[in-house]
């Protein structure tokens, strides 16, 4: 089965409108601005550093207020990011072997319900370890030559764009772990100590320069990767191929 996605023009930019969902500072959205779109982002918290038009609440809540008011179809496509601390690798792998973690809220699932509800397009982005979000696009920063690794999972709701290839990593990630030090052509960029990269390294290696907030660092994604997907996705848009 398939179905037509109109590509919905902002007036003020003549690009097709995005909303970017728990969108924090801004790794993802400037990647979509990138590929051609025109960005909007909702954060529960104040993001003063984010580069586009940015309302603050709760996402799931004003996407359902969009859905409910018909405004939803002022979009062509939503990229969402949801908390997923509860069960990424790193803090299954880090944290719960110490016995902390385990209270994270998790809201991938409801963050579906309400994008199947929107009858839009849409990505939703999760790091390893996240057994209820489907791989339908890896990415992995090598594939951009970038200085981190930082593999992401993105699902496809509506459409779909084939798989890259995944690059092999030419070394270690840089830092101490499990009592070890390796050094590595990538940085370490979550967390702190032990080796990890510094704020300026982080903005180096991951393409952000216009953030120095070590914590919005350390949540985003790099740039790279959402104009990776926002070009497949505008490809298969403009060539009327998008699945169902």
């Amino acid at each position: 089965m398939t179905h037509t996605t109109d590509i919905r023009r902002d007036h003020n930019h003549d690009r097709p409108l995005l909303l970017d969902l728990f969108c924090c500072a801004g790794g993802a959205a400037m990647g979509y601005h990138r590929a051609g779109f025109a960005v909007e982002g909702i954060d529960i918290a104040p993001r003063p550093r984010y580069p586009f038009p940015l309302r603050q609440g709760n996402a799931l809540t004003l996407l359902a207020d969009l859905i409910e008011s018909g405004d939803i179809s002022a979009y062509t496509a939503i990229h969402a990011s949801p908390p997923c601390q509860d069960q990424c690798a790193l803090t299954v792998g880090t944290n719960r072997s110490r016995g902390w973690g385990g209270t994270h809220e998790d809201l991938v699932a409801p963050t579906r319900e309400l994008l199947d509800a929107s009858g839009l397009p849409y990505v939703i982005e999760q790091p390893d370890g996240k057994a209820d979000v489907r791989k339908d696009i890896t990415l992995c920063g090598e594939m951009f030559g970038l200085g981190v690794l930082r593999h992401r999972n993105f699902e496809l709701g509506r459409w779909s764009a084939e798989k890259p290839k995944h690059i092999r990593h030419r070394g270690y990630v840089r830092g101490w772990r499990h009592g070890e030090y390796r050094d590595g052509p990538y940085i370490a960029a979550y967390g702190d100590g032990g080796g990890k990269g510094t704020v300026a390294e982080i903005q180096t290696a991951m393409g952000i320069h216009w953030t120095d907030v070590r914590e919005e660092l350390t949540e985003a994604i790099p740039p790279a990767y959402s104009e990776w997907l926002g070009r497949a996705f505008l490809t298969r848009v403009l060539a009327g191929a998008v699945a169902a």
